[in-house]
């Protein structure tokens, strides 16, 4: 049964099939721009113009999209073309100019060697403001600006089978990550526990009689802790899942084709937040030793594979269970309200408002690390240690300790205030990787094949002129 349901759940990621049922997230395709928090940078750099005569409009926009680059490279016309030629394959970064990225980020990439039309790598670096939705009171609040938070995003994003789905993500998904954030602005402020349960919706509908789907609380474990670091990591990943969804819609609507990995750092209060769906891969380099921050995206527990077995096969659960978790066994009191839960995609919490069929006894509980934290105020960290974020095209031919290598002979060369050292070590980890053209192909110094995927890199600081400080 269960190379049944791998192979179910295969079908419906690989065909973007309905996904669960959800609390319903705005459709941020034409939602404003995220409100900078540094000013604002150049526009997107220009696609490349479609054949004149096409007559396939979707085909179109698809070669369109995956032609644009990243709005931080500022590339002209010209420089633009340089990055979309596969034989020269000539590394890409941000000009060295005073208007640097946030934390003076190092940014590097470069084209694929002939294996897709065009770069479908993404990467997008944003300052986010948030502004809280509501007061946990309930009692909405007129906005202002000292209320909110602001949060650091960089993601990388590897386009399969086509650049759009890696483009769209590039620009929306720090967007999906505000709008979930926007109900915690409040709570992840107030250093006290967050509340179990949010106020009722006004209107929501309860019923007359549920208690026969209440079972005897002494089978009801003591109540879950639920942190605030926790709710960040149910937002990003809420975030991942309303970007997914969106995704799918477009895809039945012909205006996106194909699918992305998605790479995905967030600085909030002290903490960074590394999510990961694909084969890209986040390392910290520090003082020379090397922690992993993500891994694949699969399944990682017997919890979230039994509640996605309850969620596809719900006649197995008889009635009787939810495959979805919540802290604590649900009163009836509380229909309508908006309680913490988490399904099977999720190993942080979310809130949604509780409905009848969310009375019913849990299936099971449990962990897992689809999103890992560090907290950088827990080290005092020097210049050199970074944070490398890389798409596969890196990692399929250089290990994490080639990585470390790499970060101290560069780093190493430069004088620790210089902020070009970082942009400098996204280079040299891209041509590294990329190696140089020989007679049989791209080749490393030890002549064997180099990359010949697209390969994007961003260098964080986790300490020095580049510091969370």
């Amino acid at each position: 049964m269960l190379n049944r349901v791998r192979s179910a759940v295969a079908h419906l990621v690989s065909s973007g099939g309905a996904p669960p049922p959800r609390p319903k997230s705005p459709d941020l395709s034409n939602a404003p721009s995220a409100q900078p928090a540094v000013p604002p940078e150049a526009p997107r750099s220009p696609p490349a113009r479609a054949g004149s005569g096409s007559s396939a409009p979707a085909k179109t926009v698809e070669a369109r999209a995956s032609f644009s680059r990243p709005t931080f490279l500022q590339l002209s016309p010209g420089g633009l073309r340089r990055a979309d030629d596969h034989a020269g394959r000539a590394v890409q970064s941000p000009p060295d100019t005073g208007r640097r990225l946030p934390w003076s980020t190092g940014y590097a990439e470069v084209i694929n060697a002939g294996k897709s039309r065009h770069n479908e790598d993404q990467a997008c670096c944003e300052v986010v403001y948030v502004e809280g939705r509501r007061s946990v009171s309930g009692v909405p609040r007129e906005p202002s600006r000292g209320q909110g938070l602001c949060f650091y995003y960089w993601g990388l994003f590897d386009g399969h089978a086509g650049g759009g789905a890696a483009e769209m993500a590039s620009r929306l998904l720090h967007r999906h990550i505000r709008e979930q954030l926007k109900d915690l602005v409040e709570i992840l402020q107030d250093p006290s526990p967050p509340p179990l349960c949010l106020p009722s919706t006004p209107g929501a509908a309860g019923s007359s009689d549920p208690s026969h789907l209440v079972g005897p609380q002494s089978c009801w474990s003591s109540q879950k802790e639920v942190t605030h670091e926790s709710l960040v990591v149910g937002a990003i990943e809420n975030a991942f899942q309303f970007m997914d969804e969106q995704m799918a819609q477009e895809r039945r609507g012909h205006q996106v084709e194909g699918g992305c990995c998605a790479l995905v750092v967030v600085y909030l209060l002290g903490k960074v937040y590394v999510a990961n769906a694909g084969d890209s891969r986040a390392i910290i380099v520090r003082n020379g030793e090397i922690i992993p921050m993500s891994r694949e995206f699969t399944p990682e527990t017997e919890r979230q594979r039994l509640q996605l077995l309850g969620f596809l096969k719900p006649e197995l659960l008889g009635g009787e269970f939810t495959h979805l978790e919540f802290p604590r066994r649900i009163q009836p009191k509380e229909l309508g309200q908006r309680m913490l839960y988490r399904d099977q995609n999720m190993t942080g919490w979310a809130y949604k408002k509780i409905e009848l069929e969310d009375l019913r006894f849990p299936l099971v509980c449990g962990e897992g690390k689809k999103v890992r934290v560090y907290d950088l105020t827990q080290y005092e960290h020097c210049p050199d240690d970074v944070l490398v974020l890389g798409t596969d095209g890196l990692w399929d031919v250089t290990s994490d300790c080639e990585v470390a290598a790499t970060v101290d002979r560069v780093l190493s060369a430069y004088e620790p205030n210089d902020p070009s050292r970082y942009t400098a070590l996204a280079q040299a980890l891209v041509l590294g990787a990329r190696g140089t053209p020989r007679d049989r192909g791209w080749r490393l110094p030890n002549n064997k094949l180099g990359s010949g995927d697209d390969i994007s890199v961003f260098v964080i600081p986790l300490g020095g002129p580049g510091s969370y400080s």
